[in-house]
């Protein structure tokens, strides 16, 4: 993994040349992790020119599963004193250096931050990283895509454990905290996000956080659970209905949800529109009547963070690389009676590999539990 790192830095210090910028400090936890291989709690990496790379660490790296292990070729330095700002120190480093310009994320530093650097450096011109490392991040390296598929299996294992037990009369939050430790004891290094369940008039809720509500008899319940496995993060919605048959809006709100989510799914082409890939799962919700109480988005990138770019949104500039994960997950939630998600994570790949590639392989059939 060493020279896949050193190439992730070596793209990003191109990008700062031509930009005029000859060292650049990454402070946002996941850019550095990516660039690194490891993000110690607090630490940022400097680059300096001439191939010099320097992790700052508040304190020493632990080279735990959630922090990641340094990649060799970095210099690992630990501040002297606790309390101290790995941030300005690279700061200051980089202006003893004689570096003249230092290319930082501005849309990750505070304000207080930003001037505590021109404070610690004054001769020292900050200019702005933006969206550099992010913009590298979006195509993954079939290492990665590995890691998102071994997290995906995890997820798929917990979820499928859940529905071999009995679900009647527990609470939203004990159903979710169960799945967040079944995700640890398949190999999770932990989950992805908060563990999303709902029962009743909860289901189907973007982000639901769980409550006390016991499942009962005659219920949807949704749930959308995700595992981080060597720091990437994946993602996994269904929606069942607990103890009896289905009532017919249940199957015919199910039917909807899936030929929409089916749609995205279908359009997941290299060089397709963000926004068309959106448009092709709405529109089959649009068809039927539901424009209230629908996703906002269709669906999202995945990595290092659970929600990155690209963004399948109505108003989403771009368009499909190879190799990209992402979301699928449209959903109608019907006020005071529940509703239906579904959520996939899959890798975009050419018509000639077979299409998208799906990871979350849980089935999608609506069972009664």
């Amino acid at each position: 993994m060493s020279e896949v790192y050193a190439t992730r830095r070596e793209r990003l210090r191109e990008r700062c040349a031509a930009s005029g910028s000859a060292t650049a400090l990454v402070t946002r936890p996941a850019n550095v992790r990516y660039l690194a291989g490891a993000a110690p709690h607090g630490s940022v990496l400097l680059l300096l020119g001439r191939g010099q790379d320097v992790l700052l660490c508040g304190g020493p790296p632990t080279g735990d599963a959630v922090e990641g292990r340094p990649d060799e070729a970095v210099d690992v330095r630990v501040l002297p004193r606790a309390g101290g700002d790995p941030a300005v120190a690279a700061a200051g480093m980089a202006a003893g250096q004689g570096a003249e310009s230092l290319a930082v994320e501005e849309h990750h530093l505070t304000v207080t931050r930003h001037r505590a650097l021109g404070s610690v450096a004054p001769r020292l011109r900050l200019a702005d990283l933006g969206g550099a490392v992010e913009q590298l991040r979006v195509i993954k390296d079939e290492e990665e895509i590995s890691s998102l598929r071994i997290g995906a299996e995890i997820a798929d294992q917990a979820l499928g454990e859940l529905l071999e037990s009995i679900l009647v009369g527990r609470t939203e939050r004990h159903l979710a905290l169960e799945l967040e430790r079944r995700l640890v004891d398949h190999g999770a290094d932990g989950p992805a996000f908060a563990t999303s369940v709902g029962t009743g008039p909860n289901s189907g809720r973007r982000g639901h956080r769980p409550t006390d509500r016991r499942v009962e008899e005659g219920d949807f319940l949704s749930v959308c659970l995700g595992a981080t496995y060597q720091g990437y993060r994946c993602e996994i919605g269904r929606t069942f209905v607990i103890g009896t048959s289905p009532a017919d809006w249940q199957i015919e709100l199910y039917d909807l949800v899936f030929a929409a989510q089916r749609a995205g799914r279908e359009a997941l082409l290299p060089g397709a529109a963000y926004r068309d890939v959106d448009r092709a799962a709405r529109q089959v919700l649009d068809s039927a009547g539901h424009t209230e109480g629908v996703s906002s988005l269709t669906g999202h990138g995945v990595g290092l963070e659970i929600d990155e770019d690209p963004q399948l949104a109505p108003a989403a500039m771009g368009k499909l690389d190879a190799c990209v994960p992402v979301t699928v997950e449209p959903g109608v939630h019907l006020p005071g009676r529940g509703g239906v998600r579904i959520d996939d994570t899959l890798v975009v790949r050419p018509e000639a590999d077979g299409g998208p590639e799906l990871l979350t392989i849980t089935t999608k059939e609506l069972l009664a539990l």
